[in-house]
């Protein structure tokens, strides 16, 4: 149902789709900026290790199913895989602005849900050595999510600059015969049969737990009450309106030891809680200089991955959520930082208490013709929803070795992701080889200075690193 929700959402406004743009350095590779065709079959020597590369979705009539995922019969690499280069200057407002526009562009539903871009020409954007290139992925957030593309990621990257060649399968892929309309709605009606069985194996599975698991949610719901923490009011914020089409897109590239360090001024602490602290700040200093301050904390929406040991292959989507006030009215950082501890030590109790795991299971059992419903509603909406939040802060944990693509090592990358209306601001948080990259997606309308907004950001960082200078 979660991977479903993200197709019945989309709208030229909001295509619900998540990537990211990663430079490298082809002056260290061995062959140096690869060519087209070079990039065109490396990519056909990995594909067998992402079988989802190759699917497609297909609906079924009047929506009486949820889409079924099939190979695609016509599967074109050469639509997937795109190159272009920059513009001249060159310069980091180039990069962004033409990641932003490709990035809003969304994805054929009628064809396997991811676009690859290599951008050519990174000449002149700070930070960057001259002559880098960028790749660009898009995937659509029905086939992944944040844990799950990270995975897809590394298939696409090496650990060495000159590795083994790929394994390749012992046959030829091959694609399936795709379902007739008669035949998925066979399959529906089905599906549809087992459904009261899946539901009483779920209830049953549940229901041991059940009685603890109710006392456990209102114990933790009367502690952070009294504690001063948990759910709070809404503010209203300029990232709550109605979302065009047009998307900004921004990096900040901080030292994770420094984070790492920021964290130890307030005991128990986590990298995490300090991104959110930092986010938070960066988000206040923003609004300020609006004059939009709100007397009320902004409260993000933090996914959590609820995948276990056995499933970390697996694709789609199987995630969770935090609620949690990042501290947006608190000025002093060390103060933010412990509220934003507080609130996701509450909201993690909520969480474990509810068993967010188990409501994913529940949700598999909406008819598929009421989730359409509803996500059309969402995506024609002539207003923009109050929200049970202000933004999303996604934090998923990177590698931290070196990677390579195409024997080029990455110097660095910024995740990309989707809005909805009533959420204009997204942060998706990524590390790497030592370094932490905060990225941002917005509106334009929105956030018109995204430059700006990069600015507050890392101010905010900064006023970390002195506290923890400070500390020492």
């Amino acid at each position: 149902m979660q991977d479903a929700s993200f197709v019945f959402m989309e709208s030229v406004a909001t295509p619900m789709q998540i990537g990211g743009l990663y430079v490298y350095d082809p002056a260290q590779a061995p062959n140096g900026e690869p060519n087209e065709e070079a990039v065109l079959q490396y990519f056909d020597e990995r594909l067998h290790l992402a079988p989802m590369m190759r699917k497609k979705l297909v609906r079924v009539p009047l929506d009486s199913d949820y889409p079924y995922w099939i190979d695609d019969p016509d599967f074109d690499l050469e639509y997937h895989v795109r190159r272009i280069a920059l513009p001249k200057p060159a310069d980091l407002e180039t990069l962004r602005t033409i990641a932003a526009r490709i990035f809003a562009r969304p994805l054929d539903l009628q064809r396997p849900l991811w676009e690859t871009t290599v951008i050519e020409g990174l000449n002149n954007v700070r930070g960057v050595p001259e002559g880098s290139f960028a790749v660009l992925t898009k995937m659509h957030h029905a086939a992944v999510d944040g844990a799950s593309g990270m995975q897809m990621v590394e298939i696409l990257h090496d650990l060495e600059q000159t590795p083994p060649p790929v394994p390749r399968p012992t046959t030829s892929w091959q694609p399936g015969t795709a379902p007739s309309d008669a035949e998925l709605m066979l399959r529906s009606t089905a599906n549809h049969m087992m459904n009261p069985v899946r539901f009483a194996e779920t209830v049953v599975r549940q229901m041991g737990d059940f009685p603890t698991r109710v006392r456990q949610t209102i114990e933790t719901m009367a502690g952070a009450r009294a504690a001063g923490t948990g759910y709070s009011v809404v503010p209203r914020t300029r990232f709550g309106g109605l979302v065009s089409a047009q998307r900004v897109v921004g990096l900040v590239r901080v030292p994770l030891d420094e984070i790492r360090a920021a964290r130890k001024v307030v005991p128990g602490a986590t990298v995490n809680d300090a991104v959110l602290a930092i986010c938070g700040g960066g988000i206040r200093r923003y609004l300020e200089a609006k004059n939009e301050l709100n007397r009320k904390s902004l409260i993000v929406m933090a996914p959590v991955n609820l995948r276990g040991s056995a499933e970390t292959a697996s694709g789609g989507n199987q995630v969770g959520a935090l609620f949690v006030p990042i501290g947006t009215h608190i000025a002093d950082p060390v103060e933010r930082l412990r509220a934003v501890l507080a609130e996701t030590q509450s909201s993690k109790a909520i969480v474990d208490a509810v068993d967010a795991r188990a409501m994913t299971d529940y949700s598999r059992f909406v008819p598929a013709f009421t989730a359409a419903m509803a996500g059309r509603l969402m995506s024609n909406l002539a207003a923009a929803p109050q929200m049970a939040f202000n933004l999303t802060i996604t934090n998923v944990p990177g590698p931290q070795v070196p990677l390579y693509f195409m024997g080029a090592p990455m110097v660095t990358s910024v995740g990309l992701a989707p809005l909805s209306h009533g959420m204009g601001l997204i942060m998706p948080i990524t590390s790497y080889n030592g370094e932490l990259s905060i990225g941002f997606t917005s509106c334009r309308d929105m956030m018109p200075d995204p430059e700006f907004f990069s600015t507050c950001i890392y101010e905010s960082f900064q006023e970390f690193a002195q506290m923890t200078s400070a500390a020492k």
